[in-house]
């Protein structure tokens, strides 16, 4: 706060003063103390009249008006009277002979009541000068009263008595207290009672009693006082205030405040309560106007907020004075001004609350900072900030350009800004009338005075002719009264009472535009430039008037009491404007160029802070004035998040994500498209891409919507969009963006008005909307009637409206395209039928000679019940099932047997049959029958009527049909052929009775074979118990097996005779697997070891045990004792196939493979490939492979000499003469020597004869692993140490870049070897004897070098 002058204590004598503002007004201030004189004071401390008494002051006050200050002293029983508007003054006598000690004016008319030392009562009128004494009102002195409006006078005095007065001085009521009542004060107490209601609303009086209780006085219930007491610790009470709903607000002497309530429910009790000084608190004020109270004492003076007592809004500090001198103080009726006095006299005037005067141009602000000082500052530059000192406190201000004005009632002072500016005004000017507002441009004042315009420039010559114009004048109605003006740089605009807008252009000095609205003009608002205006009519509705076309837009949702408007100052937001009253801010954007057609939306409401005064909108930001002078920025709601979204974390995004979605809308309102595509992105939903793709076609913005609808995907609208970019008439264009926006009456509107009128036609067809469409096409292209006419009868075929459409068909005929009239025929022919003109329709349709034509007028047909001519219709349309179907409806059973032939449906063949059975024609309903696969239907006729079972059981097998199985087998056991019969009951599911035929008729083995797999445990145990009951051990067992009664199985499997051992054991092997019981298992060892019998059985059985119980590992080394057997009797493919399969079994289960199965295997698929490449004279492949088994003899000693013989003619045949003699030496041992065959002996004995151990090096190749060199028949690289896998083809072992694999067992081979091996197609795999596609042979480029070879133990 600010203080505005300050009165010294020795002009008082440093002795205490009264002092008292001028009610309402605050113009002047009224001090009077021990000197003799009261001081008139104006607003800045300056004196400006004086009032001499003989006496020194006891009292003073002003009346309601704040016309007349009214002045007791001590010496004498004269009031003297000061009036404010003549500065004058009188006295009266009082005519009583006595001290006056009190005075108090009604705060509602001009009463002066005046109390005296001995109780006496003068009662004064001030405008009838009537005087009414009254004399022993009371026995003591009078302290206090109080008026209310009601005009009782309530007194207080020393006699402990308060008294409530009529306006004649009657004494109405009189009540008796304790202590002596001070500081007397009506206010309103509400009632307990609903329906009681007081006649004034002041119905309470207040005094302090004793300075210890409050004693409250209800004028209503005088019966009934209320007396608060207050805790001991809060002092005495120093004063009170009552303000809002009843509550009173009082201040203690020990520095306590509290806040009680008089609401009957509430009564007495403290709702706030605060040590609001240290020490001591001297007094308190209430200031209505400003919304705040204040208390005194610790040297300071504290303002606080009446909403919320918490709150120290303000602190004055006054160290100055003596320390607890601080006496009372007075808040001007407008709470502009603070008057703080001490007991020694001295008075401080501080400015509490400006007027709120301020006025823009452009970003360029005028604001009152100070009574004598305003200051202009730019928003975009703050340093540019300029004070300027005046000559005179302002009622009003305005701005322009380069000037600024102040002034009070018909007085203006001029001010010029910028470099060349004076200390003082530049031009004073004095009107004619009191001014109402002034606005300014940069060189023009525009003066509103007397309901009329004075325009005239600032500097220059009044007198020529553009210097200075009134308006209204005679180019308008002269007696119209005007109610509203504005001034741009171009244009002066003002509204008058005959609701007309004029636009008078300054360049051109005459009137350009007048607009005439439906009732009076009340605000304007125009945009700089002046081409976009707001205003606001007596109806209080708004609207945004463009005067170069006279267009009109309402402005929705405006508030109720709109204080003003402003356009945005961005250049990028000129559309942009905010309208206001005391509580919101809304937020509109005129949108122009936009596919709906011009309109004003609000965009977003703010909520305007009390005592906040917009002045200029730029960007976003409100620039207001507030009460104290201050320039305060006020971020809108509508352009909140916009600065600062790239600082947002992921944290804040979740935080505040409502409120970023409404910033996002609130950015595509504002045409914010850059911020809303980063809300978009930070929201991260989809309906919100699409939000913004339909804001910016609706906008015509296609570059960016053709962004978004990238981002979001939609290739269809992307190409949509791409293909309108090229459009130059902005009306097509538009047109289009309201397809897409689904605005259709308004595309249709914008394409009528462009270059494009039939693009209209085209959309209506398009969106199936004949009616519009028809109307369209006779104006804008005749021709294009029939079409129209064609597709709209289609819509009306669809819907249902048949009459309609044959009348459009009928209008649809051209008789010159053939193609459309066809179609147009066809549908005269299918709504002729509809509308009952069967034979018109008909004909038409046969004549056409269409199927699709007859097939559709025949399903009409049949709807109608009209079977002949449907059946017709759909035999010509080739729907043959169709004509059938309908022939029977019809009970034309001859052209159904005539068209038989063609149909395809089961069900017609059946209502055929059913119709040949009746007329006893069996043999045409059998077949008709099994054309419709009613196969039962189908046997019974073969057997009940044409006694044919041969076909019937053909049947049968075929279909599987389960009842006709068993008429089938009903038939032959009547014939006695009760194996067929039984067979057939299985097939019929007729188990039971099939078992029961078995077992009549001794065929149960044929039943059981007949049964097989497909039957329940139920029936496996009866005819396991049927063999156990017959001793046939073997099929007992096999059927406990299959019931899955494991023991019984094994204990009867056991027990079969010898001729059925091999089955049983076969059994018996599957069933250990399957129950996996460990009793079973050893059970079966023990057998098959002879421990039950004494004869051991073959190992293979061993080993197909171990394959059922899934242990592979036993399963392995039983193959391998099998194989050596097999093997060492000659039997080499069992052992190959033994030791393969075995092999295969043990790669799938991912189990080591034993060493010595590798190499028995390898060793006789080595035997086994020498036959295969003898046959295909390889004999040097046949040579190196008899090597490789003739080195491990010992593996085949069945077949030693064999062996050696064919290695040493096959060696010496390839050349390898070296092996060969060894060989042959080998067989010239005597144990070999006399079994060698005749054929060769000479042969081998010559080569041992004569020796020839040359022998060609065996050729190497690179090994897979390490790509060392290494023998082709060798099987492990000396580098690597790695046994190598090798090829089933050549017994060589494999190349990294020659790799193949079987198709069906995946075993590796040499490629080249391979495709060339089973290239026929039907040489099998050499190592699993598959046949091999060679198709399916392809080079395997990145092998697993240890596939097949697996883990080896």
């Amino acid at each position: 706060m600010k203080q505005i002058f300050n009165i010294p204590s020795h002009v008082y004598g440093n002795n205490p003063v009264y002092f008292s503002w001028q009610k309402k007004q605050g113009s002047y201030l009224a001090v009077g103390g021990v000197n003799r004189t009261v001081h008139i004071y104006d607003r800045h401390g300056e004196v400006v009249d004086d009032i001499t008494l003989p006496g020194n002051c006891s009292g003073l006050e002003w009346d309601f008006e704040g016309n007349t200050l009214a002045v007791i002293q001590e010496k004498s029983g004269v009031i003297y009277l000061w009036d404010a508007n003549s500065r004058s003054q009188k006295s009266l006598d009082s005519g009583l002979r006595d001290t006056l000690t009190y005075l108090c004016w009604s705060p509602f008319a001009p009463l002066l009541a005046i109390g005296t030392l001995k109780g006496n009562l003068l009662i004064y009128n001030h405008i009838t000068q009537k005087k009414t004494p009254v004399l022993g009102k009371h026995s003591k002195r009078i302290l206090s009263g109080c008026w209310n409006s009601n005009h009782i006078l309530a007194l207080g005095s020393e006699d402990r008595t308060v008294s409530c007065s009529n306006l004649e001085g009657d004494q109405l009521r009189s009540t008796n207290l304790r202590y002596e009542p001070e500081f007397a004060t009506f206010a309103e107490m509400k009632s307990s009672s609903e329906t009681s209601s007081s006649s004034v609303p002041d119905n309470t009086v207040s005094f302090m009693v004793g300075r210890k209780t409050l004693f409250l006085l209800n004028l209503d219930d005088p019966d009934n006082p209320i007396e608060l007491a207050f805790q001991a610790r809060y002092g005495n009470i120093v004063g009170y205030r009552w303000f809002g709903d009843g509550y009173i607000l009082i201040g203690f002497s020990n520095g306590f405040m509290i806040v009680v309530s008089t609401h009957p429910k509430e009564i007495g009790q403290e709702l706030f309560q605060s040590k609001a000084h240290k020490d001591v608190l001297n007094g308190i004020d209430v200031s209505i106007e400003l919304g705040s109270a204040a208390s005194i004492g610790d040297n300071c003076v504290k303002v606080y907020d009446l909403n919320d007592l918490q709150d120290t809004s303000a602190i004055i500090q006054l160290d100055q004075v003596e320390t607890g001198t601080l006496h009372k103080m007075n808040w001007s009726d407008d709470g502009q001004l603070l008057t703080i006095a001490t007991n020694k006299g001295e008075l401080f005037t501080y400015l509490t609350r400006l007027p709120i005067l301020g006025d823009t141009y452009r970003t360029t602000t005028l604001c009152l900072t100070s009574l004598l000082e305003v200051t202009v500052s730019d928003i975009l530059h703050p340093e540019n900030t300029t004070a300027f000192h005046l000559v005179s406190e302002p009622a009003f201000l305005a701005l322009g350009q380069h000037h600024f004005a102040v002034g009070m009632n018909n007085r203006a002072w001029f001010y010029c800004l910028g470099a060349n500016r004076r200390t003082g005004p530049l031009v004073e000017k004095e009107y004619l009338g009191t001014v109402n507002k002034i606005y300014l441009n940069g060189d023009y004042a525009a003066v509103l005075l007397n309901n009329k315009i004075q325009l005239h420039l600032i500097e220059g010559d009044a007198d020529n002719e553009r210097g200075s114009r009134m308006f209204p004048d005679k180019e308008t109605d002269a007696d119209d009264l005007i109610r509203c003006c504005a001034l741009t740089n171009d244009f002066l605009i003002f509204g008058t009472e005959n609701s007309n807008i004029h636009y008078f252009y300054l360049e051109d000095w005459r009137f350009v535009n007048e607009y005439r609205h439906t009732c009076r003009v009340e605000k304007m608002f125009p945009d700089t430039g002046g081409t976009k205006l707001v205003f606001i009519d007596e109806k209080s509705n708004g609207y945004c008037y463009n005067p170069v076309n006279d267009e009109l837009f309402k402005i929705p949702s405006l508030p109720n009491k709109v204080i003003g408007c402003i356009w945005d100052s961005n250049p990028n937001d000129r559309t942009v404007f905010v309208a206001y009253d005391e509580e919101v801010v809304l937020t509109y954007i005129q949108h122009r160029d936009i596919v709906s057609g011009e309109q004003v939306i609000c965009v977003g409401e703010t909520k305007l802070p009390y005592g906040y005064i917009p002045l200029i909108f730029y960007g976003g930001e409100l620039k207001c004035q507030t009460r104290s002078g201050k320039l305060v920025n006020l971020s809108l709601s509508s352009h909140a998040y916009f600065s600062n979204l790239n600082d947002l974390t992921p944290e804040e995004i979740y935080v505040y994500l409502q409120q970023l979605q409404e910033a996002f809308l609130n950015a595509c309102a504002l045409k914010r498209y850059q911020e809303a595509w980063k809300l978009a992105e930070l929201l991260n939903k989809q309906e919100n891409w699409l939000f913004l793709g339909k804001t910016l076609i609706n906008h015509l913005e296609i570059d960016l919507a053709i962004k978004v609808y990238r981002r979001i995907g939609d290739a269809a609208i992307v190409l949509s969009l791409l293909q309108l970019s090229n459009i130059e008439d902005r009306k097509v264009l538009a047109g289009e963006m309201a397809v897409l926006c689904d605005q259709y009456d308004d595309a249709q509107q914008l394409f009528l008005e462009s270059s494009k009128p039939y693009r209209a036609l085209d959309m209506r067809r398009d969106l199936l909307q004949w009616n519009q469409a028809l109307q369209l096409a006779k104006s804008l292209s005749p021709e294009q009637v029939p079409y129209v006419s064609k597709e709209y009868a289609q819509q009306l075929e669809f819907n249902g409206d048949w009459t309609n459409a044959l009348m459009n068909y009928e209008r649809g005929i051209t008789n010159n395209n053939m193609e459309h009239d066809n179609s147009c025929k066809g549908g005269i022919a299918r709504m002729s039928i509809r509308v009952g003109d069967i034979r018109r329709g008909v004909n038409i349709a046969i004549e056409q000679n269409n199927k699709t034509l007859c097939k559709d007028c025949a399903g009409i047909l049949e709807a109608i019940k009209q079977y002949s001519e449907a059946a017709t219709l759909y035999e010509r349309s080739g729907n043959y099932d169709k004509a059938a179907q309908v022939y029977i409806k019809a009970k034309n059973w001859n052209k159904v047997s005539d068209i038989l032939q063609h149909v395809t449906s089961s069900k017609i063949f059946i209502q055929y049959a059913k119709n040949r059975e009746l007329e006893k024609k069996y043999k045409e309903a059998a077949s008709a029958y099994e054309a419709g696969k009613d196969y039962d239907s189908v046997i019974r006729v073969y057997l009940d009527h044409l006694k044919d079972p041969k076909e019937a059981v053909r049947i049968v097998r075929e279909t599987q049909s389960v009842e006709g199985a068993r008429a089938v087998a009903n038939f032959f056991q009547k014939l006695g052929d009760y194996s067929s019969a039984i067979q057939f009951l299985v097939v019929s599911k007729c188990n039971e009775e099939a078992f029961k035929l078995a077992e009549e008729h001794n065929q149960m083995e044929q039943y059981a074979e007949i049964i097989g797999d497909d039957a329940t445990s139920e029936d496996y145990i009866a005819i396991a118990k049927y063999f156990e009951s017959v001793g046939k051990a073997l099929f007992c067992g096999k059927f406990f097996y299959k019931a899955g009664e494991y023991s019984k199985a094994m204990y009867y499997l056991l027990k079969a005779p010898p001729n059925e051992v091999e089955e049983a054991l076969d059994i018996a092997i599957e069933c250990v697997g399957v129950a996996q019981k460990d009793t079973l298992t050893h059970q079966l060892v023990d057998y098959l070891m002879g421990e039950i019998d004494g004869v051991p059985k073959a190992a293979g059985y061993l080993f197909n045990l171990y394959m059922s119980l899934k242990q592979y590992r036993e399963a392995a080394r039983t193959a391998i004792i099998i194989a050596k057997e097999d093997q060492a009797i000659g039997q080499y493919r069992k052992a190959h196939d033994v030791l393969f399969d075995m092999y295969q079994k043990l790669l799938s289960q991912n189990i080591k493979i034993p060493n010595e199965m590798v190499q028995n295997l390898m060793l006789i698929h080595s035997y086994i490939l020498v036959k295969v490449h003898v046959k295909r004279n390889n004999h040097l492949v046949a040579a190196r492979l008899l090597i490789r088994v003739a080195n491990n003899i010992s593996k085949f000693p069945t077949h030693v000499v064999p062996i050696l013989t064919s290695t040493v003619i096959e060696c010496y045949r390839s050349g390898l003469r070296g092996s060969a003699f060894s060989f042959a030496a080998m067989l010239m041992r005597p144990e070999y020597r006399s079994h060698i065959d005749e054929k060769w002996r000479k042969k081998i004995e010559q080569i041992v004869r004569k020796p020839d151990k040359t022998e060609p090096e065996e050729e190497s190749d690179n090994c897979p692993h390490c790509k060392s060199l290494v023998p082709q028949t060798s099987l492990e690289c000396g580098d690597c140490k790695n046994t190598l896998p090798y090829c089933i083809t050549t017994g060589r072992h494999m190349l990294i870049d020659d790799w193949t694999e079987c198709p069906n067992c995946g075993w590796p081979s040499l490629y080249s070897a391979f495709s060339e091996f089973v290239a026929d197609g039907e040489t099998p795999c050499p190592i699993c004897s598959m046949t091999v596609d060679p198709k399916k042979v392809t080079l395997v480029e990145t092998p697993n070098l240890f596939g097949k070879l697996g883990e080896i133990e």
